[in-house]
């Protein structure tokens, strides 16, 4: 780390337990951020924080140290159920919560439930009913856990809501107070919120479920790090693929992220680099949960550099040694911007973000720099930045709708039009099939 990106403030110096600080000189962290340097010593002695900070820059090990020592100061007999709640918007961000976690609370007793949607309902369930201290997961599925009387949240002591702004981008504010009027009261747990950004909305939402909490922003007037370099390029269309494979080659990143707007889009980007030559993995919205954390973890492992995503990955993941972040389709949401370029430049490292003005997203480029409170330098496309042969790919087949002789597939269940049941509407009204608007048939 560059010690420009931290304070001179060390954890050794914090109210932190020798167990906890032994876990931190393992894994590396000796001075604070800004965030923590701010955040800790207020939340360490029990004052509720809704804290502000970019991307990447330590908000994560904020929260879990002050969950930690928090939980090993209460001396009461041992408590069943979860005492700590620790909320996440995606479940992306719950696995890597969950897995520093993990590291930080290496010479703990302490035990810990990952809960998320998508995959191991039943074993997250039968987890969940043991004797866990922290839950960490998405809402959906711990409410459903919830529902079932799969634990209680009587006894919880720390609350944690993680990346707070998305919360209410995802529509997950109902589930949040959902489970946050279920706890004990604001007065008798400690709260924490933290978020890249503190809207109103995400302000109000802080007092109304938190205990008085200290409002810490740091740097609000820069949104973007100065330790990642911005350029941008205006391609037309067509020159897009060769734009990026030039750029590619120009740079030979040690480890990239390419974002698209669209599955569509990131298909076809994905099919062309393959067919020029580049080991890639892609990650959409619609990827199953098992496949979407085998190809991150082939991304973190170097087994392949270049990961083409929707903003789906925009935000939680905390992926080290990402040197170059491509816009390949400008964002259409101006904090999606700084959520994409936070992916390079983490904890102190340097990074290049690389946008494409294109003609599809050009009208996106002035929202962006006025959000950002910047202008972004344009470079001219010089003619060795386009690559001179592109290798064209084969043409996909439309997935799970291949055609044979021009027709689809038939299903498995698979019915010939005259033995379907006729909807209701169409169906003569007799005394063994009444019809009536209120009792609808379903079809």
């Amino acid at each position: 780390m560059k010690k420009t990106h931290l304070t001179e403030t060390r954890f050794s110096n914090l109210e932190l337990s020798d167990s906890i600080i032994k876990g931190l000189k393992e894994a590396g962290f000796i001075n604070c951020t800004p965030i923590q340097d701010k955040s800790l010593p207020l939340s360490l002695r029990g004052k509720d924080i809704a804290g502000q900070a970019q991307t990447g820059t330590g908000k994560t090990a904020t929260f879990l140290l002050a969950t930690f020592q928090h939980l090993i100061n209460d001396e009461s007999e041992k408590i069943k159920n979860p005492r700590a709640l620790i909320l996440a918007p995606t479940r992306e961000l719950a696995i890597q919560i969950h897995k520093d976690a993990l590291v930080l609370s290496k010479y703990l007793n302490l035990k810990f439930a990952l809960i998320y949607g998508g995959t191991d309902y039943q074993k997250q369930l039968e987890k969940i009913k043991t004797n866990v201290d922290i839950i960490i997961g998405t809402p959906g599925r711990i409410i459903d856990f919830y529902k079932q009387g799969a634990f209680t949240l009587d006894n919880i002591q720390v609350t944690v809501l993680d990346e707070a702004d998305r919360m209410f981008d995802l529509g997950f504010i109902k589930d949040i107070r959902f489970l946050l009027r279920r706890m004990p009261p604001a007065d008798q747990r400690l709260n924490l919120l933290f978020s890249a950004t503190l809207s109103y909305k995400v302000t109000e939402l802080a007092y109304e479920h938190m205990n008085n909490p200290v409002l810490i922003r740091i740097e609000p007037e820069e949104v973007t790090s100065k330790a990642i370099k911005q350029i941008a390029y205006c391609p037309a269309n067509d020159q897009k693929i060769p734009l990026l494979l030039g750029l590619l080659k120009h740079h030979q990143p040690q480890r990239s992220i390419v974002f698209v707007n669209t599955k569509r889009c990131a298909e076809r980007l994905d099919d062309y680099l393959q067919a020029n030559g580049y080991k890639v993995a892609m990650l959409s919205g619609d990827v199953p949960q098992e496949k979407r954390q085998k190809l991150l973890a082939a991304f973190q492992d170097n087994q392949v550099n270049l990961l083409i995503a929707t903003d789906v990955a925009a935000r939680g993941l905390h992926i080290p040694d990402v040197s170059h972040v491509f816009n390949y389709d400008l964002p259409q949401d101006v904090e999606d911007y700084v959520h994409r370029i936070g992916r390079t430049a983490r904890f102190g490292a340097s990074g290049e973000a690389i946008s494409f003005i294109c003609e599809e997203y050009a009208y996106s480029m002035p929202d962006i720099k006025d959000y950002i409170g910047e202008k972004i330098p344009v470079a001219p496309i010089e003619p060795e930045l386009l690559a001179e042969q592109v290798a064209k790919p084969e043409r996909r087949e439309p997935r799970e709708r291949v055609v044979q002789h021009g027709k689809r597939p038939p299903r498995p269940d698979h019915k010939p039009r005259e033995q379907r049941p006729r909807p209701a509407a169409n169906r003569a009204s007799t005394p063994e099939n009444p019809q009536s608007p209120e009792t609808p048939q379903s079809v």
